[in-house]
């Protein structure tokens, strides 16, 4: 395929909007399958469908409870047959999905990595041990299916571990077992998931991530983010819940050395095309750990554009198409992008944001957004201390507008 022979891409996923922005910018028709529906998408976009129907006084749902692959598999077989699609491009959500990513590359190719290629790094138990063949750095991890099992495998491993289900959406029911006693709670506490679960050894460290390009044979370090996550403060209920990123974050020159060896080694092994990211975890003074990969857009994708200056469709084009990295020029720069995921700290009416130009994934005004699901996010920049403070002061008056739904 030629970049001529792309006019008409289908955006799939949860979180779409930034996405959506930049493949506008590239030139392309865009068309979107999304979750939530938002203003700011749908005013982009030529032709949307969401799964969420927002409407003034009316809820928008739960996301654990009504999120289904198959839902996005059926509207995008509906937008198709309204409108020509020459490709898909995957944002968050259908990653571990692979029988709904093959039948959206019927409907039209995903631009990137094939379904089989994205099967290989998102089942979890294989992932693992090809991991472990490459001898990169990772958590000791074990798969769990029972009660029983899982027990075992925190015994084996060593307190404190962290419970994963196979599966879960931006950090929701991740939890830390300090100890038996705790575990015994966890385990009362969340549903037995029919997959199973993960069971790893906790590393105490920074959460990051790194967003990259490749083509396979070679790839390129877009810039190292911190994730943010569990942040009670935007309302957040789940321990691991994703909030956000400060993009890029300060690393030294070995870790960062060592970052890019990672990537380039799993990039290669796994054949990954176009936009990727790698979730890690660094130790204060220690070497990466490799926690997973997202083999699609990810949720850095805007504050990647306005650190660098590029248009992250495009890279993506070039390097999936033509096999061309993008050149990179280092910058002394000290701003960085700060996104942060503001959640409803109670059952809330959505207000306006039409004052607030930081404001993105923005609500119909006057629906209601269920206690802890996804309100709206910001994006500031400055640096490192005044981007951090002028988006929690943003985040306090974006809550202090917020109203109790009483319906």
């Amino acid at each position: 395929m030629e970049n001529s022979d792309l006019r008409n891409v289908l955006v799939v996923g949860l979180d779409t909007v930034a996405l959506v922005h930049s493949a506008k910018k590239a030139g392309l028709k865009v068309l979107a399958v999304d979750f939530f529906g938002d203003q700011d998408l749908k005013k982009t976009c030529e032709s949307t469908l969401s799964i969420v129907a927002q409407k003034t006084g009316k809820s928008c749902g739960r996301l654990e409870k009504d999120f289904s692959p198959n839902k996005f598999l059926v509207l995008a077989r509906k937008i198709s047959a309204k409108h020509r699609v020459d490709g898909v491009f995957l944002a968050s959500g259908l990653e571990d999905s692979p029988k709904t990513l093959s039948e959206l590359n019927r409907l039209a190719p995903i631009i990137g990595n094939p379904p089989s290629t994205i099967e290989s790094v998102r089942n979890k138990v294989d992932f693992f041990h090809q991991i472990l063949k490459l001898g990169l750095n990772h958590p000791e991890t074990i798969f769990a299916k029972t009660v029983k099992e899982v027990k075992q495998a925190a015994t084996a491993i060593g307190f404190p571990v962290v419970i994963k289900p196979y599966r879960s959406l931006g950090g929701a029911g991740i939890r830390l077992a300090e100890g038996k006693n705790q575990l015994d709670e966890i385990l009362r506490q969340i549903p037995l998931s029919p997959l199973g679960f993960l069971i790893q050894e906790h590393i105490n460290g920074k959460h990051m991530s790194v967003s990259f390009i490749s083509t396979g044979k070679k790839s390129v370090i877009l810039t190292l983010n911190e994730q943010l996550l569990g942040n009670g403060n935007l309302g957040q209920k789940e321990p691991f819940g994703y909030c956000g990123n400060i993009v890029p974050t300060s690393t030294d020159e070995g870790v960062a050395n060592e970052c890019d060896n990672l990537v380039q080694r799993i990039a290669m092994h796994f054949n990954l095309q176009g936009s990727n990211g790698v979730d890690l975890i660094i130790p204060e003074g220690g070497s990466p750990y490799l926690i997973e990969v997202n083999p699609r857009f990810q949720g850095t994708l805007e504050c990647v554009e306005r650190v660098l200056g590029i248009n992250l469709v495009k890279a993506h084009l070039d390097a999936c198409i033509k096999g061309v990295l993008p050149s990179l020029e280092k910058t002394l720069s000290s701003e960085v992008y700060v996104r942060l995921i503001l959640y409803a700290r109670h059952r809330s009416y959505a207000p306006g944001f039409h004052k607030f130009d930081e404001v993105r994934d923005i609500p119909v005004p006057g629906v209601i957004i269920e206690d802890g699901e996804p309100l709206c996010s910001i994006v500031v920049e400055g640096t490192l201390k005044s981007a951090l403070e002028n988006a929690q002061s943003l985040a306090r008056r974006i809550y202090m507008i917020v109203h109790p739904a009483t319906v």
